[in-house]
């Protein structure tokens, strides 16, 4: 695959979705590595990413124009679902979610990677 983040000129997801987490990810538990000042308390067990659990959303470690240039201002210490979100899969096609949500803010679909072939 390209060198080439598709993420960095868009991030719809980060304002799509609610980016919610086990508590213990925060830095604040043992173990933790999410900025907890950064992460507000759903439950007992759930936290959520500032920004991200009421309409309009926004994760609160989302820097940029939203479509233009964006960035994650924690994206070494960003939770769970970010870290797991597909943009791609292994075979090279992209998520067909993330397209949707492109096209929303008139965004093409991504282009597919067609993975070297091993010899």
């Amino acid at each position: 695959m390209s060198d080439h983040n598709p993420c960095m000129s868009c991030g719809i997801c980060c304002t799509h979705f609610r980016i919610s987490f086990y508590w213990a990810e925060g830095d604040d538990a043992p173990g933790g590595f999410v900025p907890a000042h950064m992460t507000e308390k759903l439950n007992g067990h759930l936290r959520c990413m500032q920004g991200s659990n009421s309409v309009p959303r926004r994760c609160s470690a989302l820097a940029g124009e939203v479509g233009r240039a964006v960035a994650c201002t924690i994206y070494d210490n960003r939770p769970t679902p970010c870290r797991e979100l597909p943009v791609y899969f292994d075979d090279g096609a992209p998520n067909p979610k993330c397209d949707e949500l492109r096209a929303t803010i008139g965004l093409p679909p991504l282009p597919r990677f067609d993975l070297p072939r091993a010899a």
